[in-house]
């Protein structure tokens, strides 16, 4: 699914509030996720997953065009933990 058929979805299941009302409501879901990651935080969802970061340590990576050694600083990365719910969901229908 992409942002615009989660858009369409989310206005079709509220038809009181208008395509940008409903835009404004994705932005801050968004934005409030992205917000807490980047504070080093945490953001669960009950039934679905829950978002964090992890530490990658710098290492040596090579350029793939020129197969030069090139240094890969070290460096946070979003990851996301599936739910028990969300695991059920995916392994038993």
């Amino acid at each position: 699914m992409i942002r615009s058929e989660l858009l369409a979805a989310l206005a079709q299941d509220n038809p009181e509030l208008r395509a940008e009302e409903v835009e404004q409501v994705v932005d801050i879901f968004f934005e409030e996720i992205a917000q807490r990651l980047a504070e080093g935080g945490r953001v669960e969802l009950r039934g679905f997953g829950a978002f964090s970061t992890r530490e990658r340590e710098a290492r040596k990576g090579r350029n793939p065009r020129t197969g030069e050694t090139v240094d890969v600083p070290a460096k946070r990365v979003p990851y996301f933990k599936p739910g028990k719910d969300m695991r059920r969901r995916l392994n038993d229908e």
